[in-house]
């Protein structure tokens, strides 16, 4: 028997960006790197965004950054999304310098507790054989 989802599963089929999903499926969080400029970026893609080398490699990242932005949600944006409310969205700036967007878990979604600019980490939540996607966590 098979269990229910509680979000909408990516497809991650693109070639860009497969070491990403393969290094999340390890418990590792992969960042595209420029050999030329040597600048991190986030989303995987052919050319650096910021000198347009394609000479793009692959670093992994600490996990650890800083909670950028954040919105707590009240009701589900999506109907496909089952995670019961209030949860929190969250843009994430990495130690690195990208900053991704994913959800804060395993605090109170409280805005007097959740802070712009409070360490976080992430956590990594299988979701099947195929996906595991990152979310982040307040630091340790």
């Amino acid at each position: 028997m098979e269990t229910e989802l509680l979000r909408p599963l990516p497809t991650p089929m693109t070639p860009e960006a497969m070491p990403y999903w393969e290094g999340l499926r390890e418990g590792k969080l992969m960042l595209p790197k420029c050999d030329d400029c040597a600048k991190t970026f986030f989303f995987p893609r052919i050319s650096c965004p910021h000198c347009h080398s394609r000479n793009v490699g692959w670093m992994q990242a600490s996990g650890k950054g800083t909670l950028y932005s954040f919105q707590i949600a009240h009701r589900a944006l999506n109907p496909n999304f089952k995670i019961p409310p209030p949860y929190i969205l969250a843009m994430v700036e990495l130690e690195e310098g990208p900053r991704l967007m994913s959800n804060l878990i395993n605090i109170e979604a409280d805005p007097a507790i959740v802070k712009i600019g409070m360490a976080v980490e992430v956590v990594y939540e299988k979701q099947n054989d195929e996906v595991t996607i990152p979310l982040f966590q307040p630091a340790t």
